[in-house]
């Protein structure tokens, strides 16, 4: 079994699913007590966020590269970054260090083409849907149409985020506002809709599919990918 580094912290809240999720899939796929071979370097996320809103994507490719090569110095083989927006600055980091990354976008790429989609929905940080970094491997790649709330859905979804879920609360009014969200996405032809924010998912939890269309996970890709990997 090769060692799995995780870049966490972007947010706590979600790095404890992913240490959750990678351990209970190394101990579906092996039986008995197994679990996982992780280290977690697990960054402070205010600074990261202050960053993210002034759009200094560079400092935040110095912490990653700096993270990176501490789990590598401590033995880890795979190196996961534990959110989507931060692969905004993959290429980088991935250049300044060398080191094998499995792309969040690449397991739900292959989620996709899997399922035969063609048109799908994004959400997540305002960063995420609105720089072209995830949207344009999606179609580069896998050959998908990708669509994007209007501005006012985009706002709401990041608020949502960055005021609720990124402080582990779920409400169900946010919950409704993003199934609107995902019902006019539907309107307008999407096939499926990505959950691109790793904390979305505790908005449906255990849910499938919402308004008829099914959601895709990129935390859950992202460990069954890292896991198929490492085993």
């Amino acid at each position: 079994m090769k060692t799995i580094g995780l870049i966490g912290g972007v947010t706590w809240v979600s790095t404890v699913h992913y240490y959750r999720r990678l351990n209970e899939l190394v101990a579906d796929s092996l039986g008995g007590l197994h679990s996982a071979r992780v280290i977690v370097f697990s960054l402070d996320f205010a600074p990261v966020a202050e960053a993210q809103h002034r759009g200094d994507w560079n400092e935040i490719g110095d912490r990653l590269t700096a993270a990176a090569k501490s789990l590598a110095a401590a033995g880890a083989e795979i190196l996961l970054i534990g959110a989507n927006t931060l692969h905004i600055v993959y290429d980088r980091v991935v250049a300044a260090t060398g080191l094998p990354f499995v792309h969040i976008v690449d397991a739900v790429g292959c989620e996709a083409a899997e399922r035969g989609l063609r048109r799908v929905g994004l959400l997540g940080t305002r960063f995420t849907m609105e720089e072209p970094f995830y949207r344009e491997r999606l179609e580069r790649g896998f050959g998908l149409e990708v669509l994007t709330p209007d501005r006012a859905d985009r706002d709401e979804v990041h608020r949502i985020i960055y005021e609720e879920l990124a402080h582990d609360r779920v409400l169900a009014s946010s919950r409704a506002a993003v199934s609107a969200v995902i019902g006019r996405l539907a309107d307008r032809g999407a096939e499926a809709v990505i959950l691109g924010c790793t904390e979305l998912p505790l908005l449906f939890p255990g849910v499938a599919e919402d308004r008829g269309l099914p959601l895709l996970d990129p935390l859950e890709l992202h460990c069954r990918q890292a896991v198929r990997q490492a085993l």
